[in-house]
Parts: structure tokens; sequence; C-alpha cells
């Protein structure tokens, strides 16, 4: 048993816009709060955005709400996230439409996640007023498909494959979209829209690849990754771990991630690769060590995954305890968790 994770969304996040810094002064609280986003520290990030908001300066209290809307994200608690963000676009004037922009996609986003579509394609609206942007009509489009609106759904996600059609995660997303749904028939075409670019480039190779684990053609997507993987691409390597994983062939899976650490270094995301090929082949020990080589690390990308997995690797080896008292941590560092809770649930009535 593995956490799945869902790219739906992924646009928010990846988002960006600096505080201000003053000349010869320290991080301010905001530049401060966005670094432990950064490293996931969303309470001590929720700290640094609310003390700044003590402050006169009124740019900083706007980049302070949108910094504690983004930890409340991070902490899984929407309704305070949008809330966050209303106030900070209370704070934008008509001079500032990409800060406006940004923080609308925050906030559509939050929304989306607390299930208040209608608000969530309300706040899309806004965003296309701003400019009819590819990421805008996708969101929408995510939100009427979630509300059941299947033909509006469908009318912006063509649009928005008109204004991005060269762009493999927008088709992935949207593809995902209509999984979630149980529509994937539906998605299917978006799916044949991406395999439909053709480049010869290695990141089109690998998006190939991308494209065809999702569609469970592990042969083919493993035909794909041949040539990047030859050319220690990193994102290849990765996946065709995933592929020889798919294919049941741990061996392969485990080579491909020691080749990946070989050329790139020490990663969570590879432990938590060759811990799962080890707990496939009822090695528990084994993975728990893989395990804590990666929790080990200073790097935060893909520990949740880990700490999800040692879990999983506890209760496999019957050490229900353990396994409780690391899924009521799990649930402590990561409350929006759907996944963690249930897991958590479950090992209290043992």
């Amino acid at each position: 048993m593995m956490k799945k994770k869902s790219i739906i969304l992924f646009l928010a996040l990846c988002l960006a816009l600096g505080g201000c810094q003053k000349k010869d002064e320290g991080p301010t609280r905001v530049e401060t709060g966005m670094s432990e986003i950064e490293n996931q520290y969303y309470d001590k990030a929720l700290e640094n955005f609310q003390a700044a908001l003590s402050e006169d300066d009124e740019d900083e209290k706007l980049m302070a709400y949108r910094g504690a809307g983004m930890a409340y994200m991070g902490l899984g608690q929407y309704d305070m996230a949008a809330a966050s963000f209303e106030e900070a676009l209370k704070r934008t004037t008509d001079k500032m439409p990409d800060t406006k922009k940004d923080i609308l996609y925050y906030k559509a986003t939050a929304q989306y996640k607390m299930g208040d579509y209608e608000a969530a394609a309300a706040s899309c609206n806004e965003i296309l007023g701003i400019k009819g942007e590819a990421d805008a009509y996708y969101l929408r489009g995510a939100s009427y498909l979630a509300n059941q609106e299947q033909d509006k759904a469908k009318i912006d996600f063509d649009a928005a494959a008109a204004l991005a059609p060269k762009d493999y995660d927008l088709f992935l997303n949207i593809y995902m979209c209509y999984e979630e749904q149980k529509l994937s028939a539906n998605g299917d075409e978006y799916l044949q829209k991406a395999l439909a670019i053709q480049g010869t480039e290695t990141k089109d190779y690998y998006n190939r690849g991308r494209i065809y684990y999702y569609l469970e053609d592990y042969e083919a997507a493993q035909r794909e990754l041949v040539k990047p993987v030859e050319e220690k691409d990193a994102a290849s390597l990765l996946l065709m771990g995933k592929v020889y994983m798919a294919l049941s062939d741990t061996a392969h899976s485990k080579v491909m991630y020691q080749q990946y650490i070989d050329a790139y270094g020490e990663t969570p995301e590879a432990y938590n690769g060759l811990a799962l090929a080890e707990m496939s082949d009822g090695n528990y020990d084994a993975a728990l060590a893989d395990i804590a080589k990666g929790l080990g690390l200073d790097e935060e990308k893909g520990k949740q995954e880990l700490y999800f997995n040692e879990i999983v690797a506890y209760e496999n080896k019957k050490d229900f305890s353990t396994a409780k008292v690391k899924a009521e941590a799990y649930v402590q560092m990561y409350p929006g968790d759907e996944q963690g809770k249930k897991e958590y649930d479950f090992l209290s009535t043992r």
C-alpha cells in the first residue's frame, strides 16, 4: 500500500511572489514565513505571518495575509486559507493586476479544496477578467467537473488546451480531473493530445513515458524511457523505477533508483522508491532502513511519502503499536491528508 498523490491543482502552489526586504536588514517576517513554507513548517510560517500583520506597512500586510493563506492550505484548513486570501485581495489595487491574479489563483484553489466549486469557478471568472490564461480555464473546468457540469468543464478544458497545445502537464492534469470523477474514458482524449505533440527532445520522451504510465501501458512507457534513461535524465530514472515496479520487476526498479542516487545524490524520493521495492519483496526491515536514510536527509521534498510508507511497513511487520505512534505523528504533521487520517483511525482500533 502506498500513498497516492494527486497532481491536480499543481498550478496554485507553483506561483510565487517575494516579500519586500529593507536595505541592510535581516529577512522580514514575511520572508522568514515563506522560507518556512518552503520547508513545510506551516505552523512556524503562520506565526511569522501573524506577527507581520501587527506592522504598519500595508504592502507587508498584503503579503502576510497571502502567506498565511498558503500556510493554512498546508495545514489543510482551507476555509481559513480562503478567508486570508480574501483579506489579501482587499489590499490590492487596480494597479496590481498580477498580484491580484496570483492571489485569486490561491483563493480559487482553496475554495476547490474545501468543496465550494461554485465559489472556485467565480474566482476563476475574476482571473479570466484580468487575463485569459490556460491555467484559469483549467481550474474553472476542474471546478465545473467536480460540480457535475461536464459540458461546461469540457468547454474550459478545450480552451485551456488551445492556449497551451504543448503543455504535457496541463493534459495530464485534465486527465486526472476526469479520473477522480470516475470518468477516465472522457479524459483519454487529452492524453492522446499530449502524445500528438511528438517532440524528439529528452523531455518529450519522458513525458510520453509519463502518459503511457498513466494509461497503464507499461511496456510502451518503458520503450519511451529507454533513451532518456541512457542519458541519465533524473526524472526518467525515477519514473522508470516506477514502471519496473508496475511490471513487478523489483530488481530492475532498485537498479533505477540506485542509478539515480549514484548520478544525482541521495534524495527522499529515491529512498522511497527503494523502500517500496523492498516492501513489495516482503523485506520490511530493509524498507525501514531505506526510509530512515531518506528521513535523515536535509531535503524535505518527498519526506511525506516516506513517513506514510514507514507506517505501512510497520503494519506489515504486525508491529501495530509502533505503526500507531507513527500514524499519530503523521496526522499532526500533515493534517490535510485524508489517507493518513484513515490509517490512524484504522490503527486506533487495533
